[in-house]
């Protein structure tokens, strides 16, 4: 059988792959082309910029993947009365893995050429709607850069096996070495931390919670500036590099409990898709569980909605958590 190291190299070639496509296929497209909604799922809004990657998957799992190990693909598009299974026409009973990626995270960051959005994939033993987010054996994200970028970074993991970090230039291919690390600090003042409030629904509450969050954790006196400040990456997959690259302390998704206490449609939140290359982060050596507490597990679907938190370091953690989840518990009772 394929080993997890095969399999990260496999999600590692099938970034490049993407990233090579949204590349290629952007080129002289306007802002407006990319950014015009070709459809609404139960998932997500799906943009123009969105097809461009669909078309790669295929075509690189129809000539890239081993047909000696068949593989069901999860993702956003694709219904679950519909498989997406390769090799071609195997039935999904027929496959030992089970792949759930999402081939553009921060595409609002990228359709308008502001920020890097990021390919994320993971793979798990296929265990039909049983298998979870906790199976996942190899993970992997790849940059999908700005217009005016050269470089683009990846991460990279197996469970157990650590990370690999690499970069490529995207103006001749060439690859090199790459070196991350986590912050090591054990305070929150003059550093970035943050938790996610990305549109309005809900902003009110989350800001509260985070204001009461540093007011406890800091030196804060009530009349000195609070200096913990926040840079919120419209993707999950870029929230997760600013950890790995030591930019942040402290980053939270909050929104699925958020708007449960606040009676919201919890649609548009974090879905197990953006946290498929979670596993990089624990083999980082970075905090990654629920905001109340213990793994943040989901089966591999679209519509799951997740709450996470990542902490820096251990230190970082064991001062953060009791804070944050004494606070939860006050203001979303």
């Amino acid at each position: 059988m394929i080993t997890p190291e095969q399999l990260r190299q496999l999600l590692c070639a099938l970034g490049d792959h993407i990233q090579s496509r949204i590349i290629s296929n952007r080129a002289g497209k306007t802002i407006e082309d990319l950014s015009g909604i070709a459809a609404q799922t139960t998932a997500d809004t799906i943009y123009q910029i969105d097809r461009l990657s669909e078309a790669a998957i295929a075509e690189w799992f129809s000539t890239c993947w081993p047909a000696d190990e068949p593989v069901q693909v999860v993702m956003e598009g694709i219904e679950d009365d519909q498989p997406f299974c390769f090799p071609e026409g195997i039935d999904i009973s027929s496959t030992r893995w089970k792949c759930i990626l999402d081939p553009i995270d921060g595409t609002r960051c990228i359709m308008h050429d502001k920020r890097s959005a990021w390919a994320l994939a993971g793979i798990a033993p296929q265990k039909g709607a049983d298998t979870r987010l906790s199976d996942i054996v190899a993970a992997a994200m790849t940059e999908l850069p700005t217009t005016k970028q050269w470089r683009a970074d990846q991460i990279s993991a197996t469970r157990g096996g650590g990370c690999v970090f690499t970069s490529r230039n995207v103006l001749d291919g060439s690859t090199a070495p790459l070196h991350l690390q986590p912050s090591q600090a054990t305070k929150f003042e003059h550093g970035f931390s943050w938790l996610a409030k990305y549109l309005p629904e809900g902003r009110t509450l989350t800001s509260q919670i985070e204001e009461a969050l540093w007011e406890e954790l800091t030196d804060y006196n009530g009349t000195a500036p609070l200096q913990v400040f926040d840079d919120q990456y419209i993707s999950t997959g870029g929230a997760f590099y600013e950890m790995l690259s030591g930019h942040d302390r402290l980053g939270g998704d909050i929104r699925p409990l958020v708007f449960a206490r606040l009676g919201l449609d919890a649609a548009l939140v974090c879905h197990p898709y953006d946290v498929s290359a979670a596993l990089v982060l624990s083999e980082a050596g970075i905090i990654y569980e629920h905001p109340l507490g213990g793994f943040p597990d989901a089966p591999l679907n679209t519509t799951h909605p997740m709450a996470w938190v990542i902490y820096a370091n251990p230190a970082i953690a064991a001062k953060a958590r009791p804070v944050l989840q004494k606070l939860l518990n006050r203001f979303l009772a």
